[in-house]
Protein backbone atom coordinates (compact mmCIF):
# COMPACT_ATOMS: atom_id res chain seq x y z
CA UNK A 1 0.00 0.00 0.00
CA UNK A 2 -0.36 4.14 0.42
CA UNK A 3 -1.41 4.51 -2.45
CA UNK A 4 -0.67 1.45 -3.41
CA UNK A 5 -1.10 -1.43 -2.23
CA UNK A 6 -0.77 -0.50 0.54
CA UNK A 7 0.21 1.38 -1.64
CA UNK A 8 -1.72 -0.37 -0.29
CA UNK A 9 -1.03 -1.03 3.42
CA UNK A 10 0.03 2.21 2.85
CA UNK A 11 -0.08 2.93 4.24
CA UNK A 12 2.71 5.16 4.44
CA UNK A 13 3.38 4.66 7.92
CA UNK A 14 6.35 4.80 10.11
CA UNK A 15 7.48 2.35 13.18
CA UNK A 16 7.19 3.49 16.34
CA UNK A 17 8.67 0.78 18.62
CA UNK A 18 7.90 -2.39 18.07
CA UNK A 19 3.80 -2.36 18.50
CA UNK A 20 2.19 -0.19 15.35
CA UNK A 21 2.92 1.83 12.15
CA UNK A 22 2.69 5.46 12.97
CA UNK A 23 -0.41 7.44 13.07
CA UNK A 24 1.00 10.08 11.35
CA UNK A 25 -0.22 9.02 8.22
CA UNK A 26 -3.41 8.15 9.15
CA UNK A 27 -5.15 11.01 7.36
CA UNK A 28 -4.03 10.38 4.24
CA UNK A 29 -7.11 10.41 1.13
CA UNK A 30 -6.95 7.25 -0.21
CA UNK A 31 -10.33 7.77 -2.57
CA UNK A 32 -7.49 11.08 -4.42
CA UNK A 33 -4.96 8.32 -4.94
CA UNK A 34 -7.29 5.73 -6.78
CA UNK A 35 -8.89 8.95 -8.45
CA UNK A 36 -5.24 9.95 -10.15
CA UNK A 37 -3.23 8.01 -12.66
CA UNK A 38 -0.38 9.90 -12.26
CA UNK A 39 -1.04 9.37 -7.71
CA UNK A 40 -0.88 5.67 -7.94
CA UNK A 41 1.47 5.18 -10.67
CA UNK A 42 3.96 7.58 -8.70
CA UNK A 43 3.22 5.06 -6.02
CA UNK A 44 3.44 2.22 -8.04
CA UNK A 45 6.68 2.92 -9.72
CA UNK A 46 8.80 3.17 -6.42
CA UNK A 47 7.00 0.28 -5.37
CA UNK A 48 8.53 -1.45 -7.82
CA UNK A 49 11.71 -0.05 -8.07
CA UNK A 50 10.35 1.90 -11.72
CA UNK A 51 11.11 5.53 -10.47
CA UNK A 52 11.46 7.94 -7.48
CA UNK A 53 9.70 7.43 -4.47
CA UNK A 54 8.27 10.10 -1.94
CA UNK A 55 9.07 9.98 1.51
CA UNK A 56 5.89 8.19 1.95
CA UNK A 57 6.23 5.78 -0.55
CA UNK A 58 9.43 5.18 0.79
CA UNK A 59 8.30 4.45 4.16
CA UNK A 60 5.56 2.22 2.22
CA UNK A 61 7.89 0.26 0.68
CA UNK A 62 10.07 -0.50 3.79
CA UNK A 63 7.05 -1.67 6.12
CA UNK A 64 4.73 -3.33 2.70
CA UNK A 65 6.69 -6.71 3.22
CA UNK A 66 6.01 -6.78 7.56
CA UNK A 67 2.55 -5.98 6.72
CA UNK A 68 1.67 -8.62 4.35
CA UNK A 69 3.17 -10.88 6.30
CA UNK A 70 0.70 -9.94 9.28
CA UNK A 71 -2.32 -8.98 7.90
CA UNK A 72 -1.46 -5.85 8.87
CA UNK A 73 -1.17 -6.71 12.49
CA UNK A 74 0.26 -3.02 12.96
CA UNK A 75 -1.61 -1.00 11.31
CA UNK A 76 -4.33 1.32 12.98
CA UNK A 77 -7.79 0.92 11.86
CA UNK A 78 -7.84 3.75 9.36
CA UNK A 79 -4.56 2.71 8.08
CA UNK A 80 -6.23 -1.26 7.71
CA UNK A 81 -8.84 0.50 5.86
CA UNK A 82 -7.30 2.26 3.29
CA UNK A 83 -5.53 -0.89 2.46
CA UNK A 84 -8.49 -3.04 1.98
CA UNK A 85 -9.54 0.32 -0.32
CA UNK A 86 -6.28 0.27 -2.54
CA UNK A 87 -6.13 -3.52 -2.70
CA UNK A 88 -10.11 -3.08 -3.73
CA UNK A 89 -9.48 -0.76 -6.40
CA UNK A 90 -6.34 -2.70 -7.50
CA UNK A 91 -7.81 -6.15 -7.80
CA UNK A 92 -10.70 -4.61 -9.41
CA UNK A 93 -9.68 -2.31 -11.71
CA UNK A 94 -5.91 -2.49 -12.30
CA UNK A 95 -4.98 -6.08 -11.99
CA UNK A 96 -1.76 -5.88 -14.04
CA UNK A 97 -0.95 -3.76 -11.57
CA UNK A 98 -2.06 -6.05 -8.83
CA UNK A 99 0.07 -8.67 -10.46
CA UNK A 100 3.15 -6.78 -10.65
CA UNK A 101 2.88 -6.01 -6.93
CA UNK A 102 2.14 -9.82 -5.76
CA UNK A 103 4.96 -10.94 -8.06
CA UNK A 104 7.64 -8.63 -6.33
CA UNK A 105 5.88 -8.60 -2.80
CA UNK A 106 4.47 -12.07 -2.61
CA UNK A 107 6.09 -14.49 -5.37
CA UNK A 108 5.42 -17.53 -3.84
CA UNK A 109 1.79 -16.42 -3.74
CA UNK A 110 1.39 -16.92 -0.30
CA UNK A 111 -0.53 -14.01 0.48
CA UNK A 112 -2.55 -13.69 -2.49
CA UNK A 113 -5.31 -15.63 -2.16
CA UNK A 114 -6.27 -13.73 1.29
CA UNK A 115 -5.92 -10.37 0.40
CA UNK A 116 -8.30 -11.12 -3.03
CA UNK A 117 -10.44 -12.77 -0.98
CA UNK A 118 -11.16 -12.92 3.00
CA UNK A 119 -9.32 -9.77 3.75
CA UNK A 120 -11.19 -7.43 1.64
CA UNK A 121 -14.65 -9.02 2.96
CA UNK A 122 -14.38 -8.68 6.55
CA UNK A 123 -16.05 -5.77 8.50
Amino acid sequence: MNELVYLAIFLSAAVVGEEMYSSKFDNIDYEEIIKSDRLLKNYANCLLDKGGCTAEATELKRILPDALKTDCAKCSERQKKGAKKIIQFLVNNKPDLWEQLMAKYDPDGEFKEKYEGDWLNED
